[in-house]
Formats: C-alpha cells, structure tokens, sequence
C-alpha cells in the first residue's frame, strides 16, 4: 500500500516543519506549522486518523466575486493547496501533476472533483493575475485571493505555515509556505488525507479515484 495512517499518538509528538521558499533554499519554520512524525512513511498518501475541519473562509475568487469555502465544496471531493503565481518551481508542479491526474478521471469524477488554489501572496495575485495562470494548468481549478491574515489564519488550521512575502536583497519577492495538499472527503467535508510536495503524477493519478469517492487512497 502507498498509504501510512497516522494515529493520535504521532500528531502529540509533531515537530516543526520546513517551509518551502519557492526558488529558494529550505528555512525551519518557527512552530507555525507541524509535520506528523513516529510513523514510516510508506508512500504519498497520509491518511489522518484525526481529520481537519475545513475552514471557515470567504475569499474573492478569479472572477472578483466573493467565495465561501465550506458552502462551495460542501459535499464535494475537494484539494486544497496554499502557494503563489509567481513561484518558479514548486507550486506550478504541484498543479501541474494535478491537473494531469485529473485529466485520468472519467468525465464524472473530473466534474465532481474541486481543485481549489489559495494565493500565499495577494498583493501580487490579483483575481485577474490568478484567473489566467489557473486557466493555463486547469480553467475549472478555483483560485482564491484576499486578506493575507485570512489566509494564513486558515492555513494554520490544517497544520500549514505561511509566512507574508518577503523582498530579497536583489529585489525578488518569495514567500514561505508549507507545500502540503489536504483532501477533503465529499462523505464528511474533513480533511482527511494529506501530500507533501515530493507527490508525483503517478501517485495523485492512483489516488483520486478513490478520494473521489471519499475511500482511503
């Protein structure tokens, strides 16, 4: 199995997570953000014994009007992925293997299926800057922008850190931020499977038919 399921025990003893500066070196995070530990890993899937409650977050979507996450997915199979346009590497891989994942799926379950974006850097990620690099991976992907503390108050409840952008020294702009997807199940609307960034197409492609239908991967 690619599957390791995480018992209450491992999330007591979690430690501090790497945040991911797109295009820079790994930096430690200050305890914003939790890796589960005390568990082998043994594939892409994490499944959470003690699933994420979905936030309670309304932001402004590519098309400038307002979007509420929980009434949105509300019993739909959804993933839920924090990063910013202007990332090189990092956060357009991610999408990119999940788009091409998603294109697997028969035409049903791509419809079901709720791929939703959330920008790390709003001042730079307009609706309108956002709309057009989603819309170059996959048009039917949600992408959301809004109030940074928002933003990052959400992403703390499901156990990802982001920090506000930061201008470099030559005048290039990165943010941190934790590079996990969180599945939500259509069953419960929880939380209940995450990837970290090392998921490739293959291990998404396996995988989404069952979160999909809400079934451990």
């Amino acid at each position: 199995m690619r599957t390791t399921r995480v018992t209450v025990a491992a999330l007591a003893v979690a430690t501090a997570l790497a945040l991911t500066p797109c295009g820079g070196e790994t930096a430690k995070n200050t305890g914003t953000v939790t890796q589960i530990t005390g568990q082998k890993k043994a594939g892409a899937a994490t499944v959470l014994d003690r699933p994420f409650d979905k936030p309670e977050l309304v932001l402004t979507d590519t098309t400038g009007k307002p979007w509420n996450l929980r009434e949105q997915t509300k019993g739909r199979p959804t993933l839920i992925y924090f990063g910013y346009t202007n990332c090189p590497d990092v956060c357009p891989l991610t999408m990119s293997n999940i788009a091409v994942a998603k294109k697997a799926l028969p035409q049903a379950d791509r419809d079901k299926l709720q791929v939703v974006f959330v920008t790390t850097d709003p001042e730079r990620d307009t609706p309108d800057s956002l709309g057009a690099w989603l819309r170059a991976q996959d048009p039917s992907f949600t992408g959301l922008t809004g109030d940074f503390a928002t933003i990052q108050a959400a992403a703390r409840s499901l156990g990802i850190g982001i920090e506000a952008p930061k201008k470099e020294a030559d005048g290039s702009v990165v943010s941190m931020h934790g590079a996990q997807v969180i599945a939500f199940s259509p069953k419960t609307d929880e939380g209940y499977v995450l990837y970290g960034e090392g998921t490739t197409v293959d291990d998404y492609t396996k995988d989404l038919p069952k979160i999909v239908k809400g079934e451990n991967p």
